[in-house]
């Protein structure tokens, strides 16, 4: 696919599986063009077959490979995204997930931070030129886990000393309302906005990872998930409703705007977070 400059594109990062499947389906069906990143080389070919073949004479597609617990391949993947495009109407930052145990990566980060939070931050600012000029929409795939996280544990990021897959997740996912929180504040005047999304509980391959402690919590709550496309919804709507244009900074559920945990509505925070990111980021050369 060329990406034309007279259609919308999006970037959904993620895009092989789940809400970022369903999300670039949807979009591509509606006339957008989306470049979708994935990890996984048989789910990124599935899911190229499925949205080509929804595609027919609407959008259009390309999914790019890359691992996002390895900052150079996030760097690489945000300047295949600008060779492609000047243009980026909606970035989606939806990849990420749980670990089954404590995993650091070669960068010397916990991966869930790694892929949820630090990948993201880094690919945001590698493309912000072209969000800059397209007066882009940001919209970040967080978690109603994020409340049962009180603080950004500052002194031990890896959360080496007191480490569990649950405590990760919903570190990361705190992480991402206040990455939305301040990435709303210094994109006010820039005509970028950014919101946070909570899903709800998806049926998809997320289910199948976390450890023990993680999985009974899932099972308590599955009798309340819903599909990939119902919570894609509240993404695509963000991206592309006329409506939606104007909000920044909010935190949604279903299609609603829904008040997140204290903790994540601390501008303190969500400031000293960007800054402790770009410290860690500049570290590695990027």
């Amino acid at each position: 696919m060329t990406i034309s400059p007279e259609l919308p594109v999006a970037v959904i990062t993620g895009a092989s599986a789940g809400i970022g499947k369903a999300a670039a389906r949807m979009l591509v069906a509606m006339g957008w063009q989306v470049i979708g990143t994935g990890r996984d080389p048989s789910r990124s070919t599935s899911a190229i077959a499925e949205i080509e073949g929804a595609a027919k004479d609407c959008g259009g597609f390309i999914m790019l490979r890359g691992d996002f617990d390895v900052m150079a391949e996030v760097a690489r993947l945000a300047d295949e995204i600008s060779g492609l495009t000047a243009r980026i109407d909606a970035l989606v930052l939806n990849a990420g997930g749980v670990r089954d145990a404590m995993v650091i990566t070669p960068d010397g980060f916990e991966a869930t931070f790694a892929a949820n939070h630090l990948a993201h931050f880094l690919l945001t600012k590698r493309l912000m030129p072209i969000l800059q000029t397209s007066h882009a929409r940001v919209i970040s795939t967080s978690s109603d886990a994020h409340e049962y996280c009180p603080a950004i544990n500052w002194d031990d990021l890896n959360l080496a000393a007191n480490y569990s897959t649950g405590a990760a997740y919903c570190q990361a996912k705190l992480a991402n309302v206040l990455f939305t929180r301040e990435l709303a504040r210094r994109g006010a005047d820039q005509g970028i906005t950014a919101n946070a999304i909570h899903p709800g509980a998806v049926t998809s391959n997320f289910w199948s990872h976390g450890d023990a402690t993680f999985q009974t919590r899932i099972d308590e709550i599955r009798d309340r998930a819903v599909t990939p496309d119902a919570a894609a919804k509240t993404i695509v709507h963000l991206a592309s409703a006329p409506e939606a244009a104007a909000i920044t900074g909010s935190y949604f559920f279903m299609g609603e705007i829904r008040e997140p945990s204290v903790a994540a509505k601390d501008d303190e925070a969500a400031a000293r977070l960007w800054n402790v990111s770009e410290a860690l980021i500049a570290k590695l050369g990027h």
